[in-house]
C-alpha cells in the first residue's frame, strides 16, 4: 500500500504541477488546440509506458516524466517560419540526439562535460520569462491571480508538494465560474504531424531542448536515483527514453526523460520499507500517466477556455523552484560566474538572430567569456 499510494501521489503531482508548462510551450511554437491535446496525450502516454517498462525490467522505481524545462524553453521560443511541423522535425531530432547519447557514450560524456553554472544559466534564463507570470496576472486580474498565489503560498507551507496542484484546483475553480466551455473537443484525438526540418527549428529548438533535458532532467534523475541506492547503467535509460520521445514526436510531443522530483517519491522511503519492492510504485505512477494521457482531450479544451494569463500563473508557481536551483547552480562557484550571468542575460533577452532563439547565444556567449578568462588565466 505504501507503494501504491506513493505511486499514485508521484503521477498526480508529476502531472497537475506541469501540465500548463507542456500546454503553453506546445502553443507557443505554433500547436493548434487539437495538436496541443495531442502531443498532451502523446507525453502523458510515452512517460508512462517508459517508466512502466523500465521498472518492471530492472526491478527498479525508475520514474520518467516529460522534459518541464523543455517546455518552458518551447514556451519562450517564437514559433518557426514553418509553424508547428518544424517544431516537430526538431522534436525527433532530439529525440534521435537523446538515444545516441544512451547508446554513444562519447555523446554522453560531452553533454554532462558541458561547464554545471553555464547549464544552469541557461535554465534560469529560460525559466525566468514565465516566472514572472503569477506578478502580470495579479496586476491583470487581481481577484483570480491572488486566489491563485495566496493557495499555493499557503499549502507551500504545508505541504510542498502540494502547493501547485492545490493552485490548479483553485485555478480550476475560476475558469469553471467565469468562462464558457466549450461543447466538442473533450475526448483525446491523436493527431499526425509530418515533420519539417530547418536550421532555424534545430538550432533554436532541437539542441537547446536536448541539452535543458540532458543536464536538467536525465543527470539529476540519475542523482536522486543513487541517493536512494539504486545505480542503474546510465546508457539504456537515456536510449529507451529517447526510443519513447521519438515515438511520441510525430503526434506532437517535444520530449520524456528521468524524472527528478516524482523520482524521489517513487524510489525514497514513502514508497515502502524494503527498497527491493519500491519498483511498484513507478509501475503504479506510470499507470497514473496514461489515465491522464486518455483525459488530455478535456484538459486542452478547459484550459483553452481559460484566459492565459491565468495558465501562465500556475505554469510560473510550477517552475519557481527549478528556477531558483537553476540561478543557484549558475552563480553559487566565484569561478565561472561572470560567463553564468552573461549566459543567463542573453538567454533571459529572449533575443533571436539569424532565426536562431536565445538560448543557443546564451549558452555561446556564457562559453566565450569562460574561454576568455581561462585563457587571460
Amino acid at each position: 500500500m505504501h507503494a501504491i499510494s506513493a505511486g499514485l501521489l508521484a503521477g498526480f503531482v508529476g502531472f497537475a504541477s506541469s501540465f500548463a508548462v507542456v500546454l503553453q510551450g506546445l502553443h507557443a511554437v505554433g500547436a493548434s488546440p487539437s495538436q496541443a491535446a495531442s502531443g498532451l496525450m502523446a507525453l502523458s502516454i510515452a512517460m508512462g509506458l517508459a517508466g512502466i517498462v523500465l521498472s518492471l525490467k530492472l526491478r527498479l522505481p525508475i520514474s520518467v516524466a516529460w522534459s518541464t524545462p523543455g517546455g518552458a524553453l518551447l514556451a519562450a521560443t517564437a514559433a518557426p517560419a514553418g509553424g508547428f511541423a518544424e517544431a516537430v522535425g526538431a522534436f525527433l531530432v532530439c529525440g534521435v540526439l537523446l538515444t545516441a547519447a544512451g547508446l554513444w557514450k562519447p555523446l554522453g560524456r560531452a553533454v554532462a562535460a558541458i561547464p554545471a553554472p553555464l547549464a544552469n544559466a541557461m535554465l534560469a534564463g529560460i525559466l525566468f520569462t514565465l516566472c514572472l507570470a503569477p506578478v502580470r496576472a495579479v496586476a491583470e486580474q487581481p481577484m483570480a491571480g491572488l486566489a491563485i498565489v495566496v493557495t499555493w503560498a499557503v499549502m507551500a507551507r504545508i505541504n510542498r508538494l502540494l502547493a501547485v496542484p492545490a493552485a490548479v484546483v483553485v485555478a480550476v475553480g475560476v475558469i469553471a465560474t467565469s468562462a464558457p466551455l466549450p461543447a466538442t473537443g473533450w475526448m483525446p484525438q491523436p493527431e499526425f504531424v509530418l515533420p519539417g526540418f530547418s536550421v532555424e527549428a534545430l538550432t533554436g529548438i532541437a539542441l537547446p531542448l536536448f541539452i535543458v533535458t540532458m543536464a536538467s532532467q536525465n543527470i539529476p534523475g540519475l542523482a536522486v536515483l543513487a541517493a536512494n541506492g539504486y545505480r542503474p547503467e546510465a546508457g539504456p535509460l537515456f536510449a529507451t527514453t529517447g526510443l519513447f520521445s521519438l515515438a511520441g514526436a510525430p503526434l506532437g510531443g517535444h520530449a520524456v526523460n528521468l524524472a527528478a522530483i516524482t523520482a524521489a517519491l517513487c524510489a525514497g522511503e514513502g514508497a515502502g520499507p524494503d527498497p527491493a519492492r519500491r519498483w511498484i510504485a513507478a509501475v503504479v505512477a506510470g499507470a497514473t500517466y496514461i489515465l491522464f494521457g486518455l483525459l488530455a482531450g478535456a484538459v486542452t479544451v478547459f484550459v483553452s477556455a481559460a484566459p492565459p494569463v491565468l495558465i501562465q500563473a500556475v505554469a510560473g508557481l510550477a517552475l519557481l523552484g527549478p528556477f531558483g536551483g537553476a540561478m543557484l547552480g549558475a552563480v553559487y562557484a566565484p569561478d565561472g560566474r561572470e560567463a553564468a550571468l552573461v549566459c543567463f542575460v542573453v538567454t533571459a533577452s529572449g533575443v533571436a538572430f539569424l532565426g536562431i532563439g536565445g538560448a543557443f547565444w546564451g549558452l555561446l556567449a556564457g562559453g566565450a567569456v569562460m574561454l576568455l578568462a581561462r585563457w587571460r588565466a
